[in-house]
């Protein structure tokens, strides 16, 4: 990196000069922003779902459980994405209370107590103080205090306070108020659909004691709340977007730049996961994915363990999570460094149809708007490569498998509503695939119109069996550009074939 980039780090959503071809421009890598930008953040997010929720409403959100990976080993802790988002704390045991009608307290937070000997195999617990400077968060409680502390509000008793202010207190009359009238709200994360399959999950459990404590009471679901507010990334989250894609990037480059004929599909993978180390993006956003040859063609191959050959395609599928925030990209290229023609026929149509996503994607749009602009090129393009007979029907789904929009941001698979009409401030990826698997034709019905298919299709799919090809940009929408993140990754072919020639 140059040390005119740089300085780049330094400036807050600068966009290029020049746009793209795809009328798509750059943003520049941000640097890490401080601990009190995070909490003024923090306190704006809470606040802003507070205002969504109205007075008259209680919410109570837990962290995520700890998870066994083998018999006395955890997995490495995730903090669940929508507390992580409203408060900034990593570690476990943490439950967020909100008061919307409180005058004074309407921010009470849960964390663990000190523990020196489990301290001393996970590593240190927030203190209050440590927390409250954290999340901007005033009130401060252990979480074996919260049972009492619902005890005593339960009873309409302030906790925590002395006698003589606990007498005069009000800070929750709005919400008892709410109560008397039988307009009072209970949000909790009620995520799935209880009973059935699955047994009911903690969530659900407390709500009936809830119900059972508070006669009146509504209960209503959180997710939707929060999740509006995450679909639309605030100046704070863009930053840290921007950083992550950026470490993503130079990631793929640095995978592209060790693929080579004879070698591993997992020397490639350890050449990305250790650019997000060094640049400070602890953790893969998700497992990454590096198919060659056949592996290609299957939408998720973890295992990484086959050596490449020349003349194999090469199939990356890889970000970090950096801070909180994840990207999404994905490459396709030549192992040898040069693509066959049915290669490049494959990878030119997947190319044209993001262009074309590309293209769609503006504010007020939406994202099935995005999906239909590419698969009316893909459906043209597969009709003349001779790989489906007709454009009209569900043919081209033999090939193009999945969709090619999702949310990006605290999850790779962000939250978000994908009825909403896109606004600045939003954050998604554009994917389309082609996975020519000359299995699929045998997974059709045996009908005399499939039949037909297999037939007139047989010589296509010999030409370009086996060849796998998907490209994903992470994109943000700002209020004059669709940004595409990851540009600096080679992406065309001409940028491609230059890449790998100059790889030393």
């Amino acid at each position: 990196m140059t040390s005119t980039h740089r300085r780049l780090l330094h400036a807050i959503l600068i966009l290029t000069l020049t746009a793209s071809a795809s009328n798509t421009v750059t943003l520049s890598a941000q640097p890490d922003p401080g601990v009190a930008a995070l909490r003024d953040d923090l306190k704006a997010r809470r606040a802003r779902l507070m205002e969504k929720l109205g007075s008259g409403s209680m919410a109570i959100l837990w962290s995520a459980p700890a998870r066994v990976y083998s018999r006395d080993v955890d997995y490495e802790y995730r903090q669940d994405s929508d507390l992580l988002y409203l408060t900034g704390i990593e570690q476990p045991e943490t439950i967020l209370v909100l008061v919307p009608g409180s005058p004074r307290r309407s921010e009470v937070l849960f964390i663990t107590p000190s523990n020196p000997r489990q301290e001393h195999y996970v590593g240190k617990f927030l203190t209050k103080e440590e927390a409250s400077a954290r999340t901007g968060i005033e009130t401060v409680f252990l979480t074996t205090e919260f049972d009492a502390f619902l005890a005593l509000t339960f009873n309409r008793r302030p906790y925590g306070l002395p006698v003589d202010q606990a007498r005069d207190n009000t800070d929750y009359d709005g919400f008892f108020n709410a109560l008397d009238e039988g307009t009072a709200r209970v949000a909790l994360r009620l995520e799935g659909t209880p009973g059935m399959a699955e047994p009911l999950g903690d969530e659900y459990a407390f709500a009936n004691r809830v119900r059972e404590r508070l006669l009146g009471a509504r209960i209503i679901n959180l997710a939707p709340h929060v999740h509006g507010l995450r679909q639309v990334k605030t100046p704070f989250e863009q930053r840290l977007l921007i950083e992550s894609v950026d470490i993503s990037s130079e990631a793929h480059i640095a995978g592209m730049r060790a693929a080579r004929p004879e070698r591993f599909e997992r020397e490639v993978e350890s050449a990305i996961e250790s650019v997000y180390l060094a640049r400070g993006a602890m953790a893969p956003g998700y497992p990454s994915i590096v198919g060659s040859g056949p592996n290609s063609t299957t939408l998720h191959y973890s295992a990484s363990s086959r050596r490449m050959n020349e003349g194999d395609l090469l199939l990356v599928d890889a970000a970090a999570n950096y801070k909180g925030q994840t990207g999404d990209i994905t490459r396709t290229y030549p192992v040898g460094g040069r693509f066959t023609p049915p290669q490049r026929e494959i990878y030119e149509l997947v190319l044209a149809a993001q262009e074309a996503g590309i293209k769609a994607a503006r504010i007020g749009a939406k994202t099935l708007d995005i999906e239909r602009a590419s698969e009316a090129v893909i459906k043209e393009g597969l009709l003349k490569l001779g790989l489906i007979t007709d454009a009209t029907g569900p043919q081209f789904r033999t090939w193009y498998t999945h969709g090619i929009c999702h949310w990006i941001g605290m999850d790779v698979h962000d939250v978000g509503d994908y009825k909403r009409p896109l606004e600045a401030g939003m954050a998604f990826v554009i994917e389309p695939g082609l996975y020519i698997r000359p299995e699929a034709l045998d997974q059709l019905p045996d009908t005399a119109e499939n039949r037909a298919f297999r037939e007139k299709v047989g010589p296509a799919v010999k030409k370009y069996a086996g060849i796998g090809v998907r490209i994903e940009d992470s994109f943000l929408l700002t209020s004059k550009e669709l940004v595409r993140l990851s540009a600096k990754v080679p992406r065309t072919p001409q940028e491609i074939d230059d890449f790998m020639r100059s790889r030393k």
